[in-house]
């Protein structure tokens, strides 16, 4: 009998406690907004040097932009930091000597790479991550002008501000 009494006061014991057990439970979001975001380098457009008469000189640079997945950019450049500088004509300097060229959207020297405005073209693109780079190509050209032919000798600069809106 006792071995009986005893069992039933652990199965009791067993089923109190699991009835008097309980449990509740919620739930919560984890979120977070993916902002947009663009970074840009750009390589110099560094022309062969220049014998005036001697026809005109291209080079090629490029910009490169990395920029979120799928977020759409646009490059836009200014026309240069040297006085008397426009887009229809940037000019590159030696003190107060100024040399004549031009950046171009394309090969063919169509579209003055600019800032969209006044006929200036720009370039586009589409961002395929923060770790991926996508490049425009900046194509120049120093033309072999009267202007030119008249520089004096030297080295001649300008700089130019590359800007990603996106």
């Amino acid at each position: 009998m006792y071995k009986i009494v005893c069992a039933s006061m652990i199965a009791g014991l067993l089923v109190g406690s699991a009835a008097q057990a309980g449990s509740a439970s919620t739930s919560f979001n984890v979120t977070v907004t993916v902002l947009s975001t663009c970074s840009a380098s750009a390589s110099a457009v560094a022309f062969p040097n220049y014998t005036p008469g001697g026809g005109a000189q291209t080079a090629n640079g490029t910009i490169t932009v990395k920029c979120t997945n799928q977020t759409p950019y646009t490059v836009k450049l200014n026309a240069g930091s040297t006085s008397g500088d426009t887009f229809t004509q940037r000019l590159m300097a030696n003190g107060s000597n100024t040399l004549q060229y031009n950046l171009y959207t394309t090969a063919a020297f169509g579209t003055v790479f600019g800032d969209g405005t006044g006929g200036t073209g720009t370039g586009t693109g589409t961002g395929a991550g923060v770790n991926t780079a996508t490049t425009v190509t900046v194509y120049g050209q120093l033309p072999d002008s009267t202007t030119n032919q008249s520089a004096l000798t030297g080295s001649y600069s300008d700089l130019i501000t590359v800007t990603v809106s996106y």
